[in-house]
């Protein structure tokens, strides 16, 4: 299955132009899942049709569905609360009613990723397409997998588990509880489900696509998100310059000629970076499929490649291995690296990422780095005291 993601700025036309892409591959006779998580329905809006929690048909090939974040969120919690029981129990804590319980800020975000996992699971499309947040939000949420999974891992260990049989003992020669199997089983699981979303988002058939319209505003945003999105190991198969102004000269004194001069200027900066597709001003807010399909929008990118960070030998030359790591846009006041043991932490404007080193790298130390032509290269010198002799 392939999956697109799509976002960009707020107020940019995000939610119409994934609901047009859906449309589209729809009628070309491609099994196509639309997802949002717009709680105000803007999906349903702009097809005509109310969307929620159960999947609906707009059209043949053609399925909706909006989770609903509060109902995960319940249901989250009341798992929680019975797996906690004995603890709760312990403290004298009174158990919270499914009733009393609202979503708290980050429930959007989480009912999106355990459909995105669950429609991956299903394997019951050809194509999934995403309406995702706003491009701040929406890249928060693309790392949130990742980062939950490492959290998970510094504070519960998996191989710590061996000691399972010896918890009650040294729980009761410290005096003080030891943390429960229950405790590590729900980790494991939270784990193995965040493993599933993180999956979908890295998986080769997986593509971003950003939405702006053409203008100074636009170019800023989408500036920012490539390079969030690089950080990720991503890149946008499209660039889809959204209620594009006919090109038309304007005449004399008219109001066009500024927004028709901005929006030149900035399809022709991205045309040297992007792979840009228009979607032109229907001169009113789309709604139905029939202003959908008039849009036009650009069908499944099939030659979109993947992002690589590749690692180049250049012991025989220089002696130094060096990691290639894209990052377009990037300037080089706002970069910052730091090694922490096995990982490396790089910062890159407003973003911050911490990556595993490659098996090789973890045997040397950093020398230096430098960035070129949107490419921060990391120099890596073999550490004498781990590398192997001779090599």
């Amino acid at each position: 299955m392939r999956t697109i993601l799509i976002t960009g700025p707020g107020g940019s036309g995000r939610t119409t132009v994934a609901a047009a892409t859906a449309l589209a591959a729809a009628r070309q006779g491609t099994r196509t899942l639309l997802l949002g998580a717009d709680r105000d329905d803007t999906l349903g809006a702009a097809l005509g049709v109310r969307t929620g929690p159960e999947p609906v048909t707009v059209e043949p090939g053609l399925t909706v569905r909006r989770p609903d974040p509060a109902q995960g969120f319940r249901d989250d919690l009341a798992t929680l609360q019975d797996r906690a029981a004995s603890a709760l129990d312990l403290l004298g804590a009174s158990r919270l009613d499914p009733e009393e319980l609202t979503p708290l800020p980050g429930a959007d975000e989480l009912a999106l990723l355990r459909a995105l996992r669950d429609a991956a699971l299903a394997e019951a499309h050809d194509l999934l397409v995403v309406d995702l947040p706003p491009a701040p939000r929406a890249l928060a949420l693309l790392a949130l997998p990742e980062e939950l999974r490492r959290y998970l891992r510094r504070l519960l260990p998996p191989e710590r588990q061996a000691a399972r049989a010896l918890r009650p003992v040294l729980g009761r020669l410290a005096g003080v509880p030891m943390p429960a199997e229950a405790l590590y089983e729900a980790a494991a699981r939270w784990d193995l489900e965040l493993a599933a979303a993180d999956a979908v988002v890295a998986d080769r058939n997986t593509v971003v696509r950003l939405v702006a319209e053409p203008g100074p505003a636009g170019a800023d945003a989408v500036r920012t998100a490539a390079l969030g999105l690089a950080l990720r190991g991503l890149r946008p198969d499209l660039l889809v310059a959204n209620r594009a102004l006919p090109e038309e000269e304007a005449p004399a004194g008219s109001w066009l000629a500024g927004p028709l001069a901005q929006q030149r200027k900035t399809l022709a900066e991205w045309q040297g970076t992007y792979d840009v597709r228009t979607v032109a001003h229907l001169g009113r807010d789309p709604r139905g499929t029939d202003d959908l399909a008039a849009l036009d929008a650009p069908a499944v990118n099939a030659d979109a490649a993947p992002v690589e960070w590749p690692v180049t030998d250049r012991l025989a030359d220089d002696g130094f291995l060096v990691w290639h790591i894209p990052l377009p846009g990037a300037v080089r006041d706002e970069l910052d690296l730091v090694r922490r043991g096995d990982e490396l932490v790089v910062t890159a404007g407003p973003f911050r990422r911490i990556v595993p080193l490659p098996s090789a790298l973890r045997r040397c130390t950093v020398d230096g780095a430098a960035l070129r032509e949107g490419t921060l290269a990391v120099r890596f010198a073999p550490d004498p005291r781990l590398w192997p002799q001779g090599r």
